[in-house]
């Protein structure tokens, strides 16, 4: 990990006065280390701190995934029901899915167009949108 990385996984930390423990520095450091925003899975993040040879299990990997979540560091994007991947990007925005990858993506905001959605049920406002636009190859 450089000290590059290190102090942005720092801040990225700070600013939701989340506590810079090992285990967090190290995926915060991988995350956003390079100031680049990341689509990852648990397991995907996992591997890469194997690469990176940090001792951080899968299941600390799923519960600092999940605390940065809570914390607005991150938002998961559910692609089915059995897949989550962990978005560094907070805003609202649309997502391409390779399916033939299994990778995700950002897509332009700016084409997307949602002209209305349903009146919810009675009690109940609309939280968030979420679209995630599936791709496949041609032919």
């Amino acid at each position: 990990m450089t000290p590059e990385a290190l102090e942005r996984g720092t801040r990225w930390l700070a600013s939701v006065g989340l506590r810079p423990t090992r285990q967090r520095l190290s995926l915060a450091s991988l995350l956003v280390g390079d100031g680049q925003h990341r689509h990852v899975t648990a397991e995907g993040l996992h591997a890469a701190t194997l690469d990176a040879c940090e001792k951080v299990s899968l299941a600390t990997v799923y519960n600092t995934l999940r605390a940065f979540s809570d914390a607005g560091l991150m938002q998961e994007v559910t692609v089915d029901g059995t897949r989550s991947y962990f978005d560094t990007r907070v805003d609202d925005h649309p997502h391409f899915y390779f399916e033939d990858e299994g990778a995700l993506t950002d897509a332009a905001k700016a084409e997307l167009s949602i002209a209305s959605l349903p009146t919810p049920p009675e009690g109940y406002e609309v939280a968030k949108v979420d679209v995630v636009v599936r791709l496949r190859k041609k032919g």
